[in-house]
């Protein structure tokens, strides 16, 4: 990871956890309950209602894979 992106990321980041906390007190509650086996679900409705939704299976790997993630930020 090139650390000047990840510099520039985090400000972004402390600024979206500004405008949307229970956005990310959802997350930090939800991560706490993944295990393998789970489902994770997205739903993307846009301004004129239009519905975009998509899911994943969680594996071992992929929970690796949030953890690393989790003590990167």
């Amino acid at each position: 990871m090139n650390p000047m992106k990840f510099m520039q990321f985090k400000p972004l980041l402390e600024r979206f956890r500004d405008r949307h906390p229970k956005f990310i007190q959802f997350f930090g509650y939800a991560a706490g309950h993944i295990s393998a086996g789970s489902v994770l679900e997205i739903t993307v409705t846009d301004p004129e209602g239009k519905k975009i939704v998509t899911n994943i299976r969680v594996d071992e790997e992929d929970i690796a894979l949030f953890h690393q993630f989790k003590e990167m930020l």
